[in-house]
Formats: C-alpha cells, structure tokens, sequence
C-alpha cells in the first residue's frame, strides 16, 4: 500500500464550551474535534511528535520552541498510487520489411547544338 501522510499543530488552546469545566477537558474536546474532523476527510491518526524549531526571538536573535505536530496519513488513491517504474524500456528500432525503392531514372539530358 502507499499511503499519503498529513501533519497539523495541535491545538494550543482549550476552548470554550458549555458543560466542560476543566483545561484538561476542554483541550481533550479541541483534540477530539480537529481529529474527528481529519478522520471525515479520510486520515488516520497516527501519533503526535514534539519537534524543535527555529524562530526569531528578537531582532537579530534566534531561539528554539517546540512544537507539537499530529500525524495522520490515508490509503492514495488508485489513480494517484500508480508507481511509475524506475526504468523505462528504450522500444526496439523498426525491422525494414521491403527493400528500399530504387532512385527514379533522371530525363537524359540533351546537349544544345
């Protein structure tokens, strides 16, 4: 299988909504939402990383932060899965079958008296 793989920050904030009353379960919601959401367009989750990054900090000074990416992927589909191979055959040069048709005979020239 080939698949096609997908990766999108976790959220950064819980938000809002009626009935959850702690961080933890509003963020859990917000994780919930965006994963249902990828899963209705076809990707299957595959885990979270925490990577470094580069970013400015200042106006000439750089620092590092992590982030924190989800990983899905899906199956390509048939169309777009097709391997294009890595060699591609050279078609043998065409078999002449007839002989070539001699030059036609050229008018006999007439000298001027």
């Amino acid at each position: 299988m080939i698949y096609e793989y997908k990766v999108v920050p976790a959220p950064k904030r819980a938000e809002k909504v009626k009935g959850l009353k702690t961080t933890e379960d509003r963020y859990a919601h917000a994780l919930q939402e965006l994963m249902n959401q990828q899963g209705r367009d076809g990707w299957e989750y595959q885990r979270a990383e925490t990577l470094p990054v580069e970013e400015r900090s200042g106006f000439r000074s750089k620092g590092l932060v992590e982030q924190h990416m989800l990983v899905f992927r899906r199956e390509k589909k048939a169309v777009d899965a097709v391997a294009t191979p890595s060699h591609t055959a050279v078609p043998a040069q065409p078999v002449l079958t007839s002989t070539p048709k001699p030059p036609a005979p050229t008018e006999p020239t007439v000298a001027a008296q």
